[in-house]
């Protein structure tokens, strides 16, 4: 049993704090082990019997001028910690979307370098820092497949429509 208390006693009794108290609680809980956090009065808090009966006293951290809360906030505090603990414990959901593999990644970077060839995008000065700053924005995307294919199409159809309309002198 945990018991919630904002005094200070004589008996000295182990001090959690509401995020190990919730952790404690799932753990004992998950061992087969009854648990039970108990929370005083209102205006007298548990009676130095009722906690005599506890294993762990659980301090909420205040303000020193206002150190008692109401129950209703203490309890919802404590209950908080119990939730936020007991996702921590839950494996995290799995990531749905499929990302590219490092070759279909690769074979992207080509035919943006050649697209960009193709309709006069590129500078030979400039082209193999355009291309690692363009490495890394796509990288930092981490595209799927289908996000992928589509500025592939996109790249395919900017090639075509370059390919069927030639370059007019003087038109860069």
């Amino acid at each position: 049993m945990i018991g919630t208390s904002a005094r200070q006693r004589t008996v000295q009794w182990p001090v959690v704090e509401p995020r190990a108290c919730a952790e404690l609680a799932l753990e004992r809980a998950a061992s087969g082990s009854n648990v039970a956090i108990v929370f005083g009065r209102e205006r007298s808090g548990l009676t130095n019997d009722e906690l005599a009966l506890c294993h762990y006293l659980v301090q909420i951290p205040t303000n020193p001028d206002y150190s008692s809360l109401n129950i209703a906030m203490a309890v919802q505090v404590i209950v908080y910690e119990l939730m936020v603990a007991s996702r921590a414990n839950q494996p995290a959901a799995p990531d749905v979307r499929e990302l590219i593999t490092a070759a279909q990644f690769e074979g992207f970077i080509d035919h943006l370098a050649e697209t960009m060839e193709i309709i006069g995008f590129s500078d030979e000065r400039s082209s193999d820092k355009l291309m690692r700053r363009l490495r890394r924005l796509f990288l930092r995307s981490e595209m799927d497949a289908d996000e992928m294919n589509i500025l592939r199409g996109i790249f395919k159809a900017s090639q075509e429509h370059r390919v069927r309309k030639p370059r007019k002198p003087g038109n860069g």
